[in-house]
């Protein structure tokens, strides 16, 4: 007997199945145009949610560390940390580390925005977001990750984690985005992946210099220190003048 499914579920699931035909190859020219159009309907939808919550550090991690997982505490504090810089937290705004982040920046009195994913079996957005956003299509987040970030801090996680992590640093050595620091933070988790950027170094398939802004740490005010020297001090961040806001577009601070 099948259990009867929610319309959420069945929306879920249509969005799903869209995507994978799409993904299995040539589409007929209305069904490719209509992707076309999702898309950028996705993109306005993110950028009037997120124009003003900058300058941000965007932070990745696992979601499935809870309270009380050493990860879990580790990111709330380098949220707090975040926080006293000046800066606005953003995550991908779900649980586990994403939810630690934007709590420890919740908890600083800082601001702590998030932006969703939507998935088959649905990520809700955790408790201690200012502002969230959710978004359809991967490749769309992660360029809303991207774009209100002057640096960006990974903490141990998965493939999504590293998927964030190779984007924002190809991003950073082909010199689509500033050269913004970058932090890995738990030295023992990430000791295998600083190992193999050595052996591509030797291997010429990167330069040296490509990996100069990679701090791997397990010091939160280490973490801070670098952050503040090569973001807001080299960028010269200061704070914005408040910008006027256009409620027909969507927009609300």
């Amino acid at each position: 007997m099948e259990s009867e499914k929610l319309p959420e579920d069945n929306l879920q699931h249509q969005h799903h199945l869209e995507e994978k035909s799409f993904l299995a190859g040539p589409q007929s020219r209305f069904k490719d145009s209509l992707f076309v159009i999702k898309v950028l309907l996705e993109f306005i939808k993110g950028f009037r949610a997120l124009h003003f919550v900058g300058p941000c550090v965007t932070v990745f991690g696992s979601a499935r560390f809870k309270e009380g997982h050493p990860s879990y505490e580790l990111a709330r504090k380098i949220g707090a940390g975040l926080a006293d810089l000046g800066f606005t937290v953003m995550t991908g705004g779900g649980p586990g580390i994403m939810e630690a982040v934007n709590r420890g920046a919740k908890e600083a009195g800082g601001k702590s925005v998030g932006c969703n994913i939507k998935l088959p079996q649905e990520q809700k957005h955790n408790s201690y977001l200012d502002k969230w956003v959710t978004i359809r299509y991967f490749f769309v987040r992660k360029v809303l990750l991207s774009k209100y970030s002057y640096a960006f801090v990974v903490m141990p996680g998965g493939f999504g984690t590293l998927d964030e992590f190779f984007e924002a640093l190809t991003l950073i050595q082909t010199n689509f985005i500033k050269r913004f620091p970058v932090v890995l933070m738990d030295k023992n988790f990430h000791t295998k992946l600083n190992e193999h950027f050595e052996v591509m170094i030797s291997s010429g398939t990167i330069l040296e210099e490509d990996t100069k802004l990679l701090l791997y740490t397990d010091s939160v005010e280490e973490a801070m220190e670098h952050i503040e020297q090569n973001a807001v001090e080299r960028f010269n961040l200061r704070k914005k003048k408040s910008m006027s806001i256009f409620p027909w577009l969507g927009e609300s601070k």
